[in-house]
């Protein structure tokens, strides 16, 4: 029986590493489909938009932000404007815990070894069904948007040029892989 148990250990690593490779942060895509995580944008004026980005528990804050201007950038210049003025913006941080058994306890005598009955790892024992607690953070970005034309106004700091925005961020954006 002792046999197996090198076997499933990297039975269980491999499977670690396989779940690992597939987790990703949100890639900058356009939220639907099916998925609620990437852009979204609604036109409110003809000058006007509030835009939105969410991502998963992989994606951090910066990118969020950094994903939500570079998409208030392309909207202002697919519509034919220069530049684009930040009304108001927000930022929500969603806060999940979840809890996952221990993998086992060790004793002096090792993992499952029945005796003796006292050992650390058997019911009697403080730590019997103990947990590890997980915190997972998703944000959402969102902001409303003024959109100009002409030389941004430089009196205003939150004032954006959008070719400008688009050229800075554009080599952080990280696109879905094509299939």
């Amino acid at each position: 029986m002792t046999l197996y148990r090198p076997f499933a250990k990297v039975l269980a690593g491999l499977s670690v590493l396989l779940l690992a490779a597939c987790a990703t942060s949100t890639p900058y895509v356009e939220a639907g489909d099916g998925s609620t995580f990437g852009f979204s944008e609604q036109r409110i004026e003809d000058d006007r938009y509030r835009i939105s980005f969410r991502g998963n528990s992989l994606t951090d804050r910066e990118t969020v932000e950094n994903y939500l201007l570079f998409r208030a950038a392309e909207v202002t210049l697919e519509a034919g404007y220069d530049y684009f003025i930040v009304t108001e913006d927000e930022t929500e941080r969603s806060t999940t815990y979840t809890t996952v058994p221990n993998a086992g306890r060790f004793s002096y005598y090792g993992y499952g070894r029945p005796f003796p009955y006292y050992g650390w790892g058997y019911r009697w024992d403080p730590f019997y069904r103990d947990y590890d607690l997980q915190e997972r953070n998703r944000y959402t970005a969102m902001a409303y948007i003024r959109l100009g034309k002409g030389t941004k106004p430089t009196d205003l700091t939150t004032a954006y040029d959008a070719r400008q925005v688009v050229e800075n961020l554009g080599p952080v954006i990280a696109r879905p892989e094509a299939s």
